[in-house]
Formats: structure tokens, C-alpha cells, sequence
């Protein structure tokens, strides 16, 4: 019988043994295999061997934990993660494209039908998501989506070019950032997700709401609240106004008409609805011609987050580190290193982007990181309801300091 000590598999979990108890058991394996009393140090064949097996079997007990971590979602990644996902008949989401609200403005009752193209100034090619109808005040806002998934900047004041003329559509111009878009759903991302649909197959709550929404294509983000009082009701640091007796739904990505169905069909009779953006959704139990209801929700305002960096100057500094800095702060801010992105509502706090710049090297020492809205200046950000944070590589101070 062996002295290697084994795992333990215990109501608490799995317990691995330490290499020195490991390295302590094969050693008196080896030395019962020939005869007792061979010296064990490493300097030896025999202490090289044993060192050498210590290594296979605490390996081998790696990665045992590491399988049975793929067991816990708040573990797990890959495949695994695509596994547990399965049970709450979920997928992982594609990329998304970058969201920009675009001012259109022509003649009275021209449309502007889905699928219209403009272009910015770097050449990115952008799709009407819901399209509309100018109205009499000559303008009107509508949402348009990068052809190419992914977090695609678009700077305000650069989706500034029809691709194809429509006759009475005479300019486009977006006059704040566009909301970045996402790769391949990433494992913070899902589990995020997956916490928060585990409510789908309910109905009325705001959670089955958000599960419905959250999952409708190309959706990046989305926040749900509501106001179950008889008065308006101020909420978050914008003091946005609800309705009483209403739900609040805040979406980024995804065709209204699919919004507005997701939301139909969790929000309960007479509920009322805040936001921006007005969608009819037909009532099916009725025969046809079905009555068609008005499902509201909102579109949120971009929200330019502002950075500045102050990294201590020293010969360790790679000579792009400018570059590296704007892109380790960018790939946070999207959740692209892995971490939760910035989302509605949310809470930005400038702690968070100091791993992703601190990876960068052992020659970055972070002196300050600092955000805000106007002048960053501030360790946090409380975003409002109403608010979907940006971040464009133009509003990130690098300052190497000697």
C-alpha cells in the first residue's frame, strides 16, 4: 500500500494534499522498495526520481480540482460553462455590434426603412436597426448598428455619410459616442447572464423581464427596474422620473419590434412603461386582425467616460506604452480581459482598470487612475438609468510622470 497521501473527497469539497506530504510518501515508497534506509536527498537518483514522480502525481491532482471546478458556474469557462448553460436553455451569445444614435434629419414624412446604411469617417459601414419616419420638426433619432460585431469605436460627430441617398433624407450625424459593441460572449459576461435568467419562465417580475430582454439578439446590455407606488418616483443619480405603477426597461443592441414582443410577454395587464422608444406588439389570443398594443421602453443616452493615467516614468515603460495603456483601459471597460464590462446603472469604479494596466509590465508603476464625465477627477462613477457609459481612445490621458 502506498504512503502517498490521496485526495479527499469531503462534504466541503475536495482536499489535496500538500507536495510535501506527496514528496514525503514517495520517498518511504521508495525506500520500502529497496530495503529501507536510501537517502532521500534530491541531490541523489533516487531524490531526483522521487522529486520527479511528486511532480506527475500533484499534476494528476490539478487537474481532478480543476475538472471538478468546471462543475461550479462560478468556476467554470469553455465548454463547461456552455454545459451548465444548457440546463436554463441557454446559449452563448455571439458578438455584438457597436449602437449609435444617429439625429436624421429631411423633409417632413420621408422614411428612413431598416436596413438604411451610413458610413463614419474611418470607413465602418452602419445599419438602421428600427428605421422611422422624419416627423414635422424636420429630425428624428434612430439607432444604427456596426455591420461587424465587436467594440468598434465611433467618436461623436463621425457617422456622418448616407451610403445610399433616399430622397428628403438630407444629413445623419451622431452626436455622442456610439455604445461599443462585444465579441463572442466572454465567461464573465455568460455567468452574469446566466444568474439572471434563471426568472425566464416566470412572469409579471421585473427578473423575468430581463431574462426575456437579455436574451433577444444582438442586446448588450439591459436594466429593469420599476415604481410600484402611486407617485412618480425619482430613481438613481439622474433622477429619472417612473411613472407610478410602471416598469422601466433600458436596452442597448437588439431591433425594437423584438424588444417590445420579449417585454409583452413578461410584463404583467395594465402596467405601465417609461422610456423613449414606442413599438406596437400585436396581441395573438385574439383572432385577426390582432389589436396591437404600445410596448415603451428606453433607449439610453451614451455616457463618454474620461480617463486619465498617470504612470511613473522609468527605462522598464515599453515605447507604445500610451497605446497599451488606452488599450488595456479599453478591453476592461468592455469586459474584454474577462472581467464584468460597464453596464447601465452600474457603478465604474477607477480601481478596476488597474490590473489590466499593471499586466502590462514590470516597469508599469500606477502613480493615479482617475475617471469622470467632464474632468476625471473622480474615483467613481454612479451612472444613472437613463445612461449607457462610452469610452473612446481620444478621452484617455496618458501622463508619464518623472
Amino acid at each position: 500500500m502506498s504512503n502517498v497521501p490521496q485526495l479527499q473527497f469531503t462534504p466541503d469539497g475536495v482536499v489535496v494534499p500538500d507536495q510535501a506530504a506527496i514528496l514525503a510518501g514517495v520517498s518511504k515508497d521508495f525506500s520500502d522498495a529497496f530495503g529501507g534506509n536510501i537517502n532521500p536527498d534530491k541531490r541523489t537518483p533516487q531524490g531526483q526520481l522521487a522529486s520527479s514522480e511528486t511532480a506527475i502525481i500533484a499534476d494528476k491532482d490539478a487537474q481532478i480540482v480543476a475538472v471538478i471546478n468546471q462543475m461550479d458556474p462560478d468556476r467554470n469557462d469553455g465548454v463547461y460553462q456552455d454545459v451548465i448553460g444548457r440546463i436554463y436553455y441557454m446559449e452563448r451569445n455571439p458578438g455584438v455590434p457597436t449602437n449609435v444614435a444617429c439625429q436624421c434629419v429631411g423633409a417632413f414624412q420621408t422614411p428612413i426603412p431598416a436596413g438604411s446604411l451610413a458610413q463614419d469617417s474611418s470607413g465602418n459601414r452602419y445599419v438602421c436597426t428600427d428605421g422611422g419616419v422624419i416627423p414635422i420638426s424636420g429630425s428624428i433619432t434612430l439607432n444604427f448598428a456596426n455591420l461587424v460585431d465587436g467594440p468598434i469605436a465611433c467618436p461623436a460627430n463621425t457617422l456622418t455619410t448616407i451610403s445610399k441617398a433616399i430622397p428628403g433624407w438630407d444629413s445623419i450625424n451622431n452626436a455622442a459616442n456610439g455604445i461599443p459593441g462585444r465579441l463572442v460572449e466572454n465567461r464573465a459576461e455568460f455567468e452574469f447572464r446566466r444568474k439572471n435568467s434563471v426568472a425566464a419562465n416566470a412572469h409579471g417580475s421585473k427578473e423575468a423581464i430581463y431574462a426575456a430582454v437579455f436574451g433577444v439578439a444582438n442586446v448588450s446590455d439591459v436594466f429593469v427596474t420599476e415604481n410600484r407606488g402611486n407617485t412618480p418616483l425619482l430613481y438613481g443619480p439622474t433622477n429619472y422620473s417612473l411613472l407610478p405603477h410602471s416598469v422601466y426597461v433600458a436596452v442597448v443592441g437588439g431591433v425594437g419590434q423584438d424588444i417590445g414582443n420579449a417585454i409583452a410577454a413578461k410584463k404583467d395587464l395594465g402596467c405601465d412603461m417609461n422610456g423613449n422608444t414606442t413599438v406596437q406588439v400585436p396581441d395573438l389570443s385574439y383572432k385577426p386582425p390582432e389589436p396591437e398594443y404600445d410596448i415603451t421602453f428606453n433607449r439610453p443616452a451614451a455616457l463618454a467616460i474620461k480617463f486619465i493615467v498617470n504612470l511613473a516614468l522609468n527605462d522598464g515603460l515599453p515605447a507604445d506604452i500610451v497605446d497599451q495603456t488606452k488599450a488595456a483601459i479599453i478591453a476592461s471597460f468592455n469586459g474584454a480581459d474577462g472581467s464584468q464590462r460597464v453596464r447601465i446603472g452600474g457603478v465604474i469604479l477607477a480601481s478596476k482598470f488597474y490590473q489590466g494596466v499593471s499586466a502590462i509590465g514590470p516597469g508599469v508603476l500606477i502613480l493615479s487612475i482617475k475617471i469622470g464625465t467632464g474632468v476625471a477627477n473622480l474615483d467613481r462613477i454612479d451612472v444613472g438609468i437613463d445612461q449607457a457609459p462610452t469610452v473612446d481612445p481620444a478621452d484617455i490621458t496618458v501622463n508619464l510622470v518623472p
